[in-house]
């Protein structure tokens, strides 16, 4: 019997590189490339919405005239609206209040719309009884980010945890993912928004060369290192890199660091004390190894 609550924590993300792949299935759509998912990440709480209820038909139908996806969503207390995860309960055919809460900064690459999502989708499975397996849930939220044009393969990393490597694009049963095997400590500074929407309804084709080279480049030596080197080339190439970001990532690499750019935003990562060395005063976390999964409340 369903508690009609539950929670799931999500993995922040940060791409370190990535190509474009679209397609009209938003199932199949997505990105290669590479990451590094973050214990510091999105905790969502799913619970019956305050003005309905689940629906009572088959597990991921849905009914416009009940409602199906109706209730409130709150962004760390407040009102607030992420169509992903709206699409991801009318997916599930529930009607819910969403409770989204981070400490991470939203629209600067950490993949939160993409964690809220997979979270929602995890935690309303649960609270509802839907029935449904975690590839398949996995698959409802990327379908619902890609859709929305807030992502390409956040959520398909944030799953997995660790640090992954996209070989090919889609959700579970399409796309494929492998992983550079390494744990390490993660500092990130931000420096404001970059609206992924324009960047990935741009001309991307420039954009996808660097990616592609960049991730040959990986799987020939899967390590954290070769990672921040290629995703340093990659940035240049795609002519992504910001001067913020830029300086940052010099002043990483002249303190004898490695540091990166997070795609798609004005943030800098680097690998265990490197901003620290470099002067900053950046906000501190590890590689997520478990990747998005239910949590007591």
């Amino acid at each position: 019997m369903s508690s009609q609550r539950a929670t799931a924590f999500v993995p922040g993300h940060v791409t370190a590189l990535f190509s474009a792949h679209p397609d009209d299935d938003p199932a199949v759509a997505g990105s290669r490339g590479a990451g590094v998912t973050l214990t510091d990440g999105v905790t969502v709480r799913v619970s019956a919405a305050t003005d309905g209820e689940s629906l009572t038909g088959d597990a991921g139908t849905t009914d416009a005239a009940t409602g199906a996806g109706a209730g409130e969503t709150t962004i760390d207390g407040e009102p607030g609206s992420i169509g992903a995860v709206d699409d991801a309960l009318a997916e599930l055919g529930v009607a819910a209040d969403v409770a989204v809460e981070t400490d991470l900064p939203i629209g600067a690459g950490f993949g939160v719309s993409g964690a809220a999502a997979l979270g929602t989708a995890l935690a309303a499975n649960d609270a509802f009884d839907r029935g449904r397996s975690e590839n398949e849930l996995v698959r409802i939220a990327h379908a619902a980010e890609v859709g929305r044009g807030t992502g390409l393969g956040d959520v398909v990393a944030q799953a997995r945890g660790g640090v992954p490597i996209r070989l090919e694009p889609g959700a579970p049963g399409v796309g494929e993912l492998d992983g550079v095997p390494a744990a390490a400590r993660v500092e990130y500074v931000t420096f404001g928004e970059l609206s992924t929407e324009r960047v990935l309804g741009g001309d991307t084709e420039t954009l996808s060369a660097a990616g592609e080279d960049a991730l040959d480049r990986l799987r020939v030596d899967p390590r954290l290192p070769t990672l921040m080197d290629v995703a340093r080339t990659f940035a240049r190439e795609a002519d992504l890199l910001v001067p913020e970001v830029a300086e940052a990532v010099s002043a990483v690499e002249s303190a004898g660091g490695e540091a990166a750019m997070a795609m798609l935003g004005r943030t800098v990562f680097a690998l265990d004390t490197g901003l620290s060395d470099a002067g900053y005063d950046p906000e501190v976390c590890r590689v997520d190894a478990a990747g998005a999964r239910l949590v007591d409340d």
